[in-house]
């Protein structure tokens, strides 16, 4: 069960301002992702990122193994199944081959396949940018870009035109820095830990992750793509691109507390967080 209350986004686009300041480049050329209060994002596909041409791609599902998803088989009628990562990917080094063998093994053997999602965590950069079951939100400011998911109202913080801290603090979303390029939001991230996935398949990644990102609209503002450069020369064999779109919704935000009062009647364990002691 989930708590659902309405939040006003007008408001909060009120207090954070909606004119961006432009880097480089004229103020009124910088995009404007959430030209109204009820403008929202939804991932097209199944939660995966797609693979660029010349680069070399993004983990994907195994081939052996078909994954039907949930929606699909509304449609299909038939059984749903669970992403198995393709540890045949050549750009991965042997011991992030060896961490998703062991993880495919115990799913195929019955355990529930983790998504930050369904277990109400942090999803980390760039999973933050597949996350399921809810809507992106983009709040601009002059100095500050926020932007929010509202499944279990994740929530990522980008500052403007400032260079990155000497050195940043480890974190799950370590420090965004951004600025525009015309009609591109430029995002750099790094300072991030080892605790999170870069995608659904659960690829792991070392604290020595880059994450750059471009974000902009295409089809006339119908759409929302990102072109993602990862660099991480602790798991992967040489920096790759991928690329994530979404489709744009009249929607509004609403607070969806991911884990207060969970009701799970199929007795799976998605790994969600437990509280030893109440924080008061």
């Amino acid at each position: 069960m989930r708590a659902s209350y309405m939040i006003s986004l007008t408001l909060l686009t009120a207090i954070a301002g909606t004119a961006p300041v432009q880097h480089s480049v004229a103020a009124s050329a910088a995009p404007v992702f959430s030209p109204t209060a009820q403008t929202a994002w939804v991932g097209i596909g199944i939660g995966a990122f797609l693979p660029v041409p010349g680069s070399p791609p993004p983990v994907g599902q195994d081939p052996a193994h078909r994954y039907i998803s949930n929606d699909q088989a509304g449609v299909t009628g038939q059984q749903p199944t669970q992403r198995i990562s393709d540890i045949g990917n050549p750009n991965l080094k042997q011991w992030a081959k060896n961490v998703m063998k062991k993880d495919n093994d115990e799913v195929l053997a019955g355990k529930f396949a983790f998504t930050a999602r369904s277990s109400c965590r942090a999803a980390g950069v760039p999973g933050f940018d597949v996350l399921l079951g809810g809507a992106l939100f983009i709040l601009q400011s002059p100095a500050e870009v926020t932007m929010i998911f509202s499944g279990n109202n994740e929530v990522r913080h980008i500052k403007l035109n400032v260079p990155h801290s000497a050195n940043p603090k480890s974190s799950v979303y370590g420090e965004s820095v951004g600025h525009y390029e015309g009609d591109t939001l430029v995002v750099d991230t790094i300072g991030l830990n080892d605790k999170t996935f870069i995608d659904n398949y659960r690829t792991p990644h070392t604290d020595r992750l880059h994450v750059t990102e471009r974000w902009r609209t295409i089809e006339d503002g119908k759409k929302l793509e990102i072109l993602l450069t990862i660099d991480d020369p602790g798991t992967f064999n040489q920096p790759f691109q991928m690329l994530r779109q979404y489709d744009r919704v009249t929607r509004t935000l609403a607070e969806d507390i991911c884990s207060e009062n969970n009701i799970n009647p199929f007795g799976i364990d998605y790994q969600v967080p437990m509280a030893e002691k109440p924080d008061f």
